[in-house]
Order: structure tokens, then sequence, then C-alpha cells
């Protein structure tokens, strides 16, 4: 990588979403491929668009984490505090039967740890990959 960590700020709508991967994927550049990081990018996100509204303006910030720097933290930063992730469970039917609703199901299977800091003004979710 060739800065500390990549940040944008940018309207959540469905056009950026792919746009975003690839600065992110340029931003990784040398390191290789980083599937689960575009993938944690494109989730969180899309889970903006779907819950908060599409337009809502975002913060999306991408660095190297870690006492090796070994792990990859994706943040997305919303302006919505109540609008909170739940991870659905996969054996009923809102879960792998669902039309949606895996995508965080899937970060929640690639990433070695996610959360949400919930504030005053809004939120950041966030989750870490091995990098």
């Amino acid at each position: 990588m060739n800065a500390t960590h990549f940040e944008a700020a940018l309207f959540a709508v469905p056009k950026a979403v792919p746009e975003l991967r690839h600065a992110v994927r340029g931003y990784l550049g040398g390191d290789g491929p980083h599937p689960e990081v575009e993938l944690c990018v494109s989730e969180l996100v899309s889970n903006v668009i779907r819950h908060v509204g599409e337009g809502t303006p975002v913060r999306v910030r991408v660095a190297r984490v870690g006492p090796d720097d070994d792990r990859i933290r994706v943040e997305v930063t919303d302006p919505d505090p109540r609008a909170l992730p739940v991870l659905l469970d996969a054996t009923t039917d809102t879960g792998l039967g669902a039309e949606s609703g895996r995508g965080l199901m899937l970060l929640d299977a690639v990433a070695v740890r996610w959360g949400v800091e919930q504030g005053v003004s809004g939120k950041v979710v966030w989750c870490e990959v091995r990098g």
C-alpha cells in the first residue's frame, strides 16, 4: 500500500458500489487480490442504501491494522444511529432461503471480527479481514 489508509466521502447509491470496489482495489494494489475486502465494502455500503436510504452521505475508510498490519479494516460511517445491522440466523426462512439479507452473513463468514460503534449523530459499521 502506498498510503496509510484509503478514505472516500460519497453518497450511497448503487452505481457508487462498483466504483468504490475499483478504488479500493487500486489502493490495495500490489498487495495482491483482496476479494474479502471488496465484499465487505460492497455489503456495508449496500446495507446503507437498503436500510438507511439511497443517497445517504457515507464515509468509507480502509486501513491496515493489527500488531503487524496483518488485518485490513473496513469502516463505513453513516448519519443514522438507529438503523443497526442485524445478523440473521441462517437456519430460519429469513436466513439462507430469503431473497435478501445474506450480506451480513457473508461478511460475518469472511471477517475476523466486526461490529458497530454507535454515536449520537451516526454510526460506524466496521469489519476486519486477514490481509
